[in-house]
């Protein structure tokens, strides 16, 4: 047990994360980490290279040692990470003593988006990468250990509506509501130089952008157009979308 929560939000890439990540950290009342257990799936276990990511030598990289960290923050107050299903499972669901007591949060995206936005900054991706099917089991696993079904929240409607979604989840976990975390005025985070590749717009930017109805309407046109140089990337759509649909009919609206 930890003397302070421990927020987690399951994420998969090219999802947001990481300006959810920005709005969290602009609460100023939160120990935030950036996806610490990609070092276990990318560092220690190497399951494949990475790309855009500049090893820390200091950091962690173990599941083990990553989970003891995570702890330790903890105990000088509460920590928000956002990270990945993908890294974590299946082992993550036998550590029960770590497990147990997580405050647990799920984010999708349409991977009709997410898919692309990943292909273009790593065009060796892998299935399991995409991330969704993970989620899904490790959603499910959650919702059958506990007899409750994590919170979720849909990237699409983080955009249309940032404050009252964001505000809904925070009420859901017990967060007071922080007007000011969706104006920022931080600096993008040290943490996130590792990884400055994968982050654009969002290290520079002052809030989320909303999403246009033109961009929406495209989606599914520019997907179509990239899968036929990259035929592979309709079959990661098929495969995932099942697991994209499951877990956001329990988003919060």
């Amino acid at each position: 047990m930890t003397s302070h929560p421990i927020i987690a939000m399951w994420s998969h890439p090219r999802s947001m994360s990481t300006a959810i990540e920005r709005i969290m950290r602009e609460r100023g009342d939160l120990d935030c980490l950036h996806e610490p257990f990609m070092y276990d799936y990318y560092v220690h276990r190497q399951v494949r290279r990475m790309p855009h990511f500049d090893v820390q030598p200091e950091h962690p990289v173990s599941y083990g040692a990553i989970r003891d960290m995570l702890v330790e923050h903890a105990e000088k107050q509460p920590v928000f990470i956002k990270d990945m299903s993908y890294y974590v499972m299946p082992h993550i669901l036998s550590d029960r003593d770590f497990a147990a007591p997580l405050t647990n949060v799920f984010l999708v995206r349409d991977p009709v988006a997410s898919i692309p936005s990943y292909y273009k900054l790593d065009p060796d991706l892998t299935l399991e990468e995409i991330g969704l099917e993970a989620q899904a089991r490790h959603f499910d696993a959650l919702s059958e250990a506990t007899d409750k079904v994590p919170p979720v929240i849909v990237s699409e409607d983080v955009r249309a509506d940032p404050e009252g979604v964001m505000g809904a989840l925070w009420r859901h976990i017990g967060l007071p509501h922080v007007a000011a975390a969706f104006d920022w005025q931080n600096e993008a985070p040290k943490d996130w130089a590792q990884v400055g590749g994968w982050h654009g717009d969002v290290s520079s930017a002052k809030g989320t952008r909303p999403l246009r109805e033109a961009e929406r309407a495209n989606q599914q046109r520019s997907f179509d157009a990239l899968a036929t140089t990259a035929p592979q990337l309709r079959g990661y759509l098929d495969h995932h979308r099942p697991y994209y649909a499951h877990i956001a009919a329990h988003a919060i609206r």
